[in-house]
Order: C-alpha cells, then structure tokens, then sequence
C-alpha cells in the first residue's frame, strides 16, 4: 500500500512538473514573437522614413530645378479600358510629317504599323512611296535610290549625330519613338511643353539660340517654338490651332511609343471576363475535389514514442483525493 502511494505520489509530481514545464515554455515562446513584432515595426518605420526623405529630396531638388508639373488632361487614353483617337493620330501623323520631322526622328516605326491605325494599306504605301531610300548593293555593286515600301521607317533627318549637333548649335535633337515613355507623366508633359513656350520673366537671362519654357527643366529650351496657328492644313478641315496641333502629335507620340497598346487592352479585358466567369465553377470544383482530403483524420500509433498525455484537472485530483 505505502508502495502504490508511493508511486502515485511520484506520477502527481511529475505530472505537475510537466505542467510548469509547459506553462512555462508558453510563456518564454511568447517573448520572442513580441521582440519580432517590436523589430519588424521598427524596420518598416525605418523604411518609411527613407523613402519620405528620398521622395522629398527628389522634389526639392525637382522645384529647385525650375520646372512646372504638368497639369493632367483627359486623354481619350489614359485608362486601360479606353482607346486611341484615331483620327487624332491621323492628324498627328501629318503634323509631324510636316513639322518635327525636320528634326526629329521616329526610328521605331515603320510604314506598316499606320495601316489599319489611321490610314489604309493604300494610303500607306503611296506615302512611303513618296519617299527615297538608298539601298543595295545591285548587281553591279553599287548603292541605289528606290521608293519607299511599307517596310521602311521613317526618314532620319540627320547622316548622324555629329550633323545633328552641328546645325543645332550642339544640341541633338532627341528621337521620338519613346518618347512618352521616356519622360515623367510623357504624354501631359509633351503637351505642355509644345505650348509653354512664354517670355523670359524678369530676373532670369537666357543665352543666344535659347527660349523660356517653364516645363522644361531649368526653364532655358534650344529648341524653338515649333507650332503657330495655321501651320498644317488638315484634310478633315479642324482648326490647326496650336494647342489642336500639339494635342494630336502628342497623341501620335504616344500611340507610336507602344503601337499594340489597344491590342493588349482587349486581350486583357478577354482575360478578366473570362476569369471572372470561371471563378464560381472553379471554386466549387476545387471544394468538391480537396474536400475528401481536408475532412479526414489521420491518426498514428507511436507506441513508446507517444507524448505524455495532457495534464489532469486539478480540482478534479483534489475531489478524487477527499473520495479516498
């Protein structure tokens, strides 16, 4: 009896020892997932203040520099479920044609990504043909002059760089084909830039051969103003106002920067509707396949390897004790 007492004494000790044991462990385990929370905010705050300053030092340095934000127009395209003008670039196309190819070159596009855009196929083709590229060699080894084919793109105006730099007092005048993309806010900035040109305000001097424009950085501009009224006769009889003008080639700039813009919105959209269509059928099969697997138990016999049971109640042990 003092044996059987004994040893049930012994068990109630261990017992509670792997009660304090494991209160204990909870509590110890509840100290690091606080100091990971306390180190984590502390690293996002941290990262927080980094990029405040680095966008605030990025305005100053943006407003010291003397240019204006553009405003925000309404494109017709600025949302991904909206599409070109395309009449707008049929006119844009002409006034860079006429106006800023002269300068400008457009080296990404060819012929054959206006058809169907803003022109036919044959009206592609009769205004490459008007043009002349070298090409060759022949038969005989040498270079020859032939119309333009819809594989063509666009005429440079320049040999080179050094020919661009020298007729333009050192400046070379940058290519277009991305250049909506490659300024900030490329499409609202283009257009104002195309008519923001304004006298000098006082107190601030410009050299020969440069102009005022309040969008550009540091405000001094080498390139003259490109656009006056009644500059381009259009085919659809619009006013070719300067603000109707650089609307329309900011407009062609922007569709020539990415030419299957419209192309991947409709697919995109294809992709949406189609997704949003079958995500009730794809959820439901998915519950009905994984639910075989989710509801099951599996239990396993470790034998000697079993964890101790759980401890036991403690005023259920004293009410056993007094029954004794």
């Amino acid at each position: 009896m003092k044996t059987l007492l004994k040893s049930g004494g012994r068990s109630r000790r261990a017992s509670s020892q792997r009660r304090v044991t494991t209160i204990a462990s909870n509590s110890v385990s509840a100290t690091p997932s606080f100091n990971n929370g306390v180190k984590y905010g502390l690293i996002a705050a941290g990262t927080a203040a980094i990029v405040g300053g680095v966008y605030y030092y990025s305005a100053e340095t943006l407003y010291a520099s003397g240019k204006l934000d553009p405003p925000a127009y309404p494109w017709s395209h600025r949302f991904p479920w909206q599409a070109f003008d395309h009449a707008s670039i049929r006119r844009g196309h002409k006034v860079f044609s006429q106006v800023c190819s002269t300068c400008h070159s457009l080296n990404l596009v060819r012929f054959r990504n206006l058809v169907d855009v803003c022109y036919t196929e044959a009206e592609a083709k009769e205004i490459a043909a008007e043009l002349e590229y070298t090409d060759g060699p022949d038969e005989t080894g040498e270079m020859f002059t032939r119309p333009g084919k819809l594989t063509d793109a666009f005429p440079k105006p320049y040999a080179n760089k050094k020919q661009a730099a020298s007729i333009n007092g050192g400046a070379v005048p940058p290519d277009l084909s991305l250049i909506t993309k490659a300024r900030h806010d490329g499409t609202n900035y283009l257009f104002s830039l195309l008519t923001g040109y304004k006298d000098a305000p006082a107190g601030i001097q410009l050299r020969e051969g440069q102009y005022y424009n309040p969008y550009f950085a540091g405000g001094a501009i080498a390139m003259p103003p490109p656009l006056t009224d009644g500059q381009v006769e259009y085919e659809d009889k619009t006013p070719s106002t300067v603000s109707q003008m650089a609307k329309d080639v900011t407009t062609f700039l922007a569709w020539a920067s990415e030419p299957e813009t419209e192309e991947r919105r409709v697919f995109c959209g294809k992709v949406v509707l189609m997704t949003a269509a079958m995500l009730f059928p794809l959820g439901y099969y998915k519950r009905y396949v994984w639910n075989v697997f989710k509801t099951r138990i599996v239990r396993f016999n470790m034998g000697k390897f079993a964890p101790p049971p759980p401890p036991q109640n403690i005023r259920w042990r004293k009410r056993e004790r007094s029954n004794k």
